[in-house]
């Protein structure tokens, strides 16, 4: 029972540090494109209506590579498939 408890504790703590990064990176990376669309627009206002439509798609694949993450995060925390290897 001791493996077990060991296993369920390392595997919650790699999660928690998962989904720390997991979320971090894609912020980081929405503020970066955030910040290079706006200045693209104070260089070009005509080209206004592109660049928030490239903006926009391209942080929509941003946020769902951070749902991804959340996913997968969750899939170790309520459903170990390694954890079936340690129980037999």
């Amino acid at each position: 029972m001791h493996e077990m408890s060991t296993f369920v504790l390392i595997s919650t703590a790699l999660a928690i540090v998962g989904i720390s990064i997991g979320v971090m990176l894609p912020a980081l990376a929405m503020g970066w494109a955030l910040t290079r669309a706006m200045d693209a627009l104070a260089r070009q206002p005509e080209a206004e209506r592109a660049i928030m439509r490239t903006l926009f798609i391209g942080l929509a694949m941003i946020e769902s590579l951070a749902i991804y993450v959340l996913v997968i995060v969750l899939i170790v925390l309520f459903r170990n498939p390694l954890l079936e290897y340690l129980i037999k």
